[in-house]
């Protein structure tokens, strides 16, 4: 038999439904405060940015333009080599992006699925990579890219960034998540490890292909400590490096608040673009990386 129960009065129900309501409400404004406190500073960079130059030096923290000036934004073209570290920085991003989605995936399903010698130092050896501070490999990358000749060249920007450790770890994880019995179906059928690899298993990875491509694109895009070491000549700056020298103060004395905001709000956008039309794909790369299937 089972027990009856009984139904709390409608005093009781009426103070849970009244803490739970208030519960998300105080939910909500935190969440909404921490927002804001977020996306002021990026307020602030438009504001200033849309300001006159002695506007910007006098109020930096206003985020109303007053009065409202694009004259930062053209100096940005007119006056400076941003057309130039922009096709750079595309150059870079793209190629290492392709880069980084084929050999991570790669060597990412060959640490997942293939049985070798080694295979669990080799694996440890990556997980080690990841735990080491980028800057402590400045230094011996400037001795090896000028070792190999391939220094102050578009060589020497991209390729010490074709592969990462990080992106190896990603792909390796989802690749355990997706069932054995998929790839012996196509190993029956007399595909061979690549093209099992390329044709069955590497279209079912579309979530942490997405995940890895978003990483890779806004690493590259963003990356400056690499540009230091391995190029000299400011026909091959990328953004990241070019900005630092405006901010050095290349072009003068002066704030000049309007054209470096602008500048750096304008090298924004394009991952900002990327990271919100596939967030959702990030999201799911994330999670079905971690679970295994």
């Amino acid at each position: 038999m089972t027990a009856l129960t009984t139904p709390p009065p409608a005093g009781i129900r009426d103070r849970r439904a009244a803490r739970t309501l208030a519960s998300r409400v105080l939910g909500y404004a935190v969440l909404i405060f921490f927002g804001l406190v977020f996306l002021y500073p990026f307020v602030i960079q438009l504001g200033n940015s849309l300001k006159t130059e002695p506007g910007a030096a006098a109020n930096p923290l206003s985020p109303l333009p007053d009065p409202l000036s694009t004259a930062g934004f053209e100096r940005i073209f007119a006056g400076t080599n941003f057309p130039l570290w922009l096709g750079n920085s595309l150059l870079v991003t793209v190629l290492v992006t392709l880069g980084r989605v084929f050999f991570d995936s790669l060597a990412g399903y060959a640490l997942a699925r293939l049985r070798f010698r080694g295979r669990a130092g080799l694996f440890a050896a990556v997980i080690a990579v990841m735990a080491v501070p980028g800057v402590v490999l400045l230094i011996p990358k400037f001795l090896v890219l000028n070792q190999l000749g391939i220094y102050n060249s578009y060589a020497g920007l991209i390729v010490p960034l074709l592969a990462d450790a990080a992106g190896v770890f990603i792909m390796k994880q989802f690749f355990e998540s997706i069932p054995v019995s998929v790839e012996e179906a196509a190993r029956i059928d007399g595909a061979g490890v690549f093209r099992t690899y390329w044709s069955v298993v590497l279209p079912m990875a579309r979530p942490a292909l997405i995940t890895l491509t978003i990483l890779s694109f806004q690493g590259s895009w963003n990356e400056f400590p690499h540009s230091l070491v391995s190029v000299q000549d400011p026909d091959l700056f990328t953004l990241p490096r070019g900005l630092a020298d405006l901010v050095s103060g290349s072009l003068g004395k002066g704030t000049q608040y309007p054209l470096k905001l602008g500048a750096a709000l304008l090298a924004t956008i394009p991952v900002a673009v990327l990271f919100v039309i596939f967030q959702r794909y990030f999201v799911r790369g994330g999670n079905e990386g971690t679970e295994k299937g």
